[in-house]
């Protein structure tokens, strides 16, 4: 199984426009060769260099098999779960400092979670061990402008 986008390859930074520098707009991201047997997909948006835990920028569960990704600035085909910020849909990368990266992690489960739709990363992420067929994963990067510059100073 493979996550792509054609918005950025994996180890690149993610473009302007989807970072909280831009409009904060999901990028389209396709999903390649589902294992047969999958019954849902789930997808996280994570960024583990946030300073106090790893924090999610999109949730999404219950996304049909046989979806074959996510539209550039559409809503998935699926159940957004609450991200880190409190919100429901996708947060544009906006590190405070540095250079984050942000893991794109796509999961193919033997199961459709009936999980509340209010449900975050780590409810999640609960839920799926020992439903995971396999997992994929597309890798952004992205460090603020404005804090460059402000660092250049």
């Amino acid at each position: 199984m493979e996550i792509i986008s054609p918005a950025f390859r994996n180890g690149e930074m993610i473009p302007l426009e989807f970072t909280c520098e831009g409009a904060s707009i999901n990028p389209e991201l396709q999903f390649l060769d589902v294992p047969e047997g999958t019954k849902s997909l789930v997808l996280l948006v994570e960024d583990p260099d946030a300073p106090t835990k790893i924090w999610a920028h999109w949730v999404v569960f219950n996304m049909p098999a046989d979806c074959k990704g996510i539209a550039e600035n559409s809503e998935p085909d699926g159940i957004e779960g609450i991200s880190s910020g409190g919100t429901l849909g996708y947060e544009g990368p906006c590190p405070p400092t540095g250079e984050h990266h942000y893991i794109f992690r796509l999961f193919a489960l033997n199961n459709i979670p009936s999980i509340p739709e209010e449900s975050d990363r780590r409810m999640l992420l609960n839920y799926i061990k020992g439903h995971v067929i396999e997992e994929a994963t597309l890798v952004g990067t992205y460090e603020r402008l404005k804090v460059k510059q402000k660092d250049r100073r």
